[in-house]
């Protein structure tokens, strides 16, 4: 009984949006595509500062290549009603704005007008391999630094990834930072990819996350807030008013305001114990 209600509970979260004007039939409509979604015009509206000549990804993070990457994920942004895509866009693009920012609190047009503007981390303290995990093991003189939208980092992210992607994520790192689409494939590679204990954020945002006990017992409620958590709460989670998920929050509300729909609930992770 405890699994059924949490099952619709959650749930519910996703199918609010389709109670009104798009009614439950909207489950059962042909898929609309991501570039009916956001549009060029809408995407470069998101991020008008990326391509300054300040950013160092300058002309990396191109419209083109985001929508031929989604293409290798179907179910990204054409799960759930409409408001739901919208939703589920909005909160990848927030994130990885957040991860690949170059705002400042005065910059020109806001501090969330000006993601995507790094495509890797600049000044890393390691190289990022975690020489105790044989399964993906590191390379000579290989970082696994931060590289793409998502900041892909560590050598058990690369190895998958490119396992999942068709590149060799271990031995070329570095073709993150070089090749716009495989970027963008990393990041929805981690979007779309449940990693447990952790739900993927791709469930979340849809309505797909079941709670397991431990997840009740450690306030992780559905929401973009327990995307935050999934990327980075070991960090950020559990720290009332932390700047960082405030920042992830301001580029989320900015998006969705652009995109005519609400946050939904639980925009934070102040009160959730991180995975």
């Amino acid at each position: 009984m405890k699994s059924s209600f949490f099952s619709v509970l959650f749930f519910s979260f996703a199918i609010l949006c389709c109670s009104a004007p798009f009614g439950a039939e909207a489950w059962l409509k042909p898929k609309i595509p991501i570039s009916s979604l956001i549009t060029k015009t809408l995407f470069d509206s998101f991020f008008l500062h990326k391509d300054d000549t300040a950013c160092p990804a300058k002309d990396f993070y191109t419209y083109h290549s985001f929508i031929l990457a989604s293409k290798s994920f179907p179910a990204f942004g054409t799960t759930g009603c409409l408001a739901t895509r919208k939703r589920e866009i909005a909160a990848f693009l927030a994130q990885i704005s957040h991860e690949t920012t170059g705002g400042w609190a005065t910059a020109p047009d806001g501090p969330f007008a000006w993601g995507l503007c790094f495509k890797e981390e600049i000044s890393p303290q390691s190289n990022y391999c975690d020489s105790t995990n044989t399964q993906w093991p590191c390379f000579p003189a290989k970082s696994y630094k931060g590289r793409g939208p998502i900041q892909l980092s560590w050598n058990y992210n690369y190895g998958p990834a490119g396992k999942a992607l068709g590149f060799d994520g271990l031995r070329n790192p570095d073709i993150v930072a070089n090749n716009s689409v495989i970027a963008f494939k990393t990041g929805l590679w981690f979007w779309m990819t449940e990693q447990k204990p952790k739900p993927s954020c791709h469930d979340v945002m849809v309505g797909k996350y079941l709670p397991t006990e431990a997840d009740i017992a450690a306030n992780r409620t559905s929401g973009y807030g327990l995307v935050t958590n999934i990327i980075n709460g070991k960090l950020e989670c559990g720290i009332p008013d932390d700047a960082r998920v405030n920042d992830r929050i301001g580029f989320f509300q900015r998006y969705t305001k652009l995109f005519n729909v609400d946050t939904g609930p639980n925009l934070d992770c102040a009160y959730q114990q991180p995975f």
